[in-house]
């Protein structure tokens, strides 16, 4: 079975969730499948679901994908991509003075790397896929919720995540500034961009939420903060998320039962799967920065 929603791009929030009230969610769609297939059901969805619900909560808790420029290979077939590195030994000095070191970078062009496959498990509880309704926020929100974790893993820590991307410099001084985090920010602006998005443990948000008001300067002067458990605690990535960074996404995603690999899940019982295909690509890895908080 084949399903789409709209892909629009809105200019609101008000706009998304005004659509995204008028379709179907994932899980009632393989809810209708399984009641045709039983256990020999499969959803292919033709968007990443991962970007196709809401959160409910009144405190919300904002996916790494969020931060990023999404490139839906499915509608927009890129081939390559434009990326920066920085001035090597021997080059001239074209920096004007230093005032402007971005002036010295080389322009690169480099093919779409692979994509890589996400994939998250649950076990479905006895009887469960049997009441619709309950199938339906099984799958909405915990499946695609272990989904939303695994792509964490993968943009931010996973074979081509931001903490495997080479050129990404560490920062272990706050220089003049009250931290680490601002003195990043300045780097970035130093080099002609803007730091717009931090990603942090929430050990480290609440640390710093109890000792001042870091956190709450930082989102009024417009940094998007994402808090999760998969940058280590001490630890932060700061940089230029709007301009120097994109997340391409094949636009495609499937939900079906499946055997799971061994180390999955510590009993046997019937598996349902989710999976998407993603990469992250930084386009200028000098404004971003991994730092020590």
């Amino acid at each position: 079975m084949s399903t789409g929603m709209s892909t629009g791009m809105k200019e609101t929030m008000a706009e998304v969730l005004a659509e995204r009230g008028t379709q179907m969610s994932p899980g009632r769609m393989f809810a209708e499948a399984y009641a045709t297939a039983g256990v020999h059901a499969r959803v292919e969805y033709d968007v990443t679901i991962t970007d196709s619900l809401t959160s409910s909560r009144r405190k919300r808790r904002y996916p790494a994908r969020n931060m990023l420029k999404i490139v839906d290979l499915s509608r927009n077939p890129q081939r390559f991509y434009w990326h920066e590195s920085p001035a090597q030994p021997g080059d001239p000095d074209l920096t004007e003075g230093g005032m402007r070191r971005e002036l010295a970078h080389r322009f690169h062009r480099s093919p779409v790397p692979e994509l890589l496959a996400t994939r998250a498990w649950v076990q479905v509880p006895d009887d469960l896929a049997d009441d619709a309704e309950a199938l339906e926020l099984f799958i909405n929100y915990r499946l695609i919720a272990r989904l939303g974790t695994a792509e964490n893993h993968t943009i931010i820590r996973g074979e081509g995540g931001l903490l495997n991307i080479e050129g990404i410099e560490r920062m272990t001084s706050k220089g003049p500034f009250a931290s680490t985090i601002l003195a990043a920010c300045n780097a970035a602006e130093q080099m002609g961009g803007t730091a717009d998005g931090l990603i942090l443990n929430p050990a480290d948000y609440y640390l710093f939420m109890g000792q001042g008001q870091l956190m709450a300067d930082l989102e009024r002067n417009g940094v998007f903060i994402v808090r999760t458990r998969l940058v280590d605690p001490g630890t932060a990535i700061a940089g230029d998320f709007g301009h120097g960074a994109m997340l391409f996404d094949s636009g495609r995603s499937v939900i079906r039962f499946a055997e799971p690999p061994p180390g999955i899940f510590a009993t046997p019982g019937v598996a349902l799967m989710a999976e998407i295909h993603e990469r992250v690509v930084v386009n200028l890895p000098t404004n971003f920065y991994v730092v020590t908080l």
